[in-house]
């Protein structure tokens, strides 16, 4: 069996990452007009340095939930036959142990270099510009994917999804594109699809069945039943 499995922000919120956009609307106190574009980054780079950074600091007080472990000892099971695609910039997929993780809008521990498009893996802040590894400019910024720019993987993503048995939504506001198409796209290519999310997203009547619930309940137990 092949599955695809898109991960968002809700399975990350149970670990205490902050989801995307507060009920206000900001982000962690943010517009995300301000902290999440290009056109931010050119106008003030420091600001969304020193965004980032904290956010990168804050890595270190999260730990992965049940729901991350579970998809790690899905993994184990099914190798190959498991792409996880996430839309979070985390890495508790990876501390989790999964290892096939397409970060599909980037990830917070790289960097990535406007002079030379490299992508290297940063632990430290930005906000210093320091110079990038490998060409020796100081044009590293957060490798984010920014609102406006095109996610990472998107060949891949839709290759998986059209030769899947299985798609599975996890812990996502079915609202954001192009993730939000994956449940058509995977469906009419014949995959069967399951929504698992603390409360009904906004395309939940697209699925074939859904579930709603902590992902750190829903996602073990869903584990066991593929499993078996």
């Amino acid at each position: 069996m092949k599955v695809v499995v898109l991960t968002g922000a809700g399975i990350s919120a149970e670990s205490g990452v902050p989801t995307f956009r507060d009920a206000d609307g900001l982000w962690e106190g943010h517009r995300v007009e301000d902290v999440a574009t290009p056109e931010a980054y050119d106008a003030q780079p420091m600001v969304v340095h020193r965004f980032y950074d904290a956010r990168r600091t804050a890595l270190a007080a999260v730990e992965p939930n049940p729901a991350h472990l579970a998809l790690a000892r899905l993994e184990e099971h099914l190798g190959d036959d498991l792409l996880l695609v996430t839309q979070n910039i985390d890495d508790l997929h990876e501390r989790g142990g999964s290892t096939r993780v397409l970060h599909m809008h980037g990830e917070l521990r790289s960097a990535l270099c406007r002079a030379c498009r490299s992508r290297v893996p940063w632990t430290e802040d930005l906000g210093d510009f320091p110079p990038c590894p490998r060409c020796g400019v100081a044009e590293l910024r957060p490798d984010v994917v920014w609102f406006g720019e095109v996610p990472y993987g998107m060949d891949e993503i839709q290759d998986a999804l059209a030769e899947a048995d299985l798609f599975v939504s996890i812990g996502t506001s079915g609202a954001v594109y192009p993730a939000a198409g994956f449940v058509q796209y995977a469906g009419r290519n014949g995959a069967r699809t399951l929504e698992l999310n603390l409360v009904p997203s906004e395309g939940t009547h697209l699925f074939d069945e859904a579930r709603h619930g902590p992902a750190g309940q829903l996602v073990p137990a869903w584990a066991d039943e593929l499993l078996r």
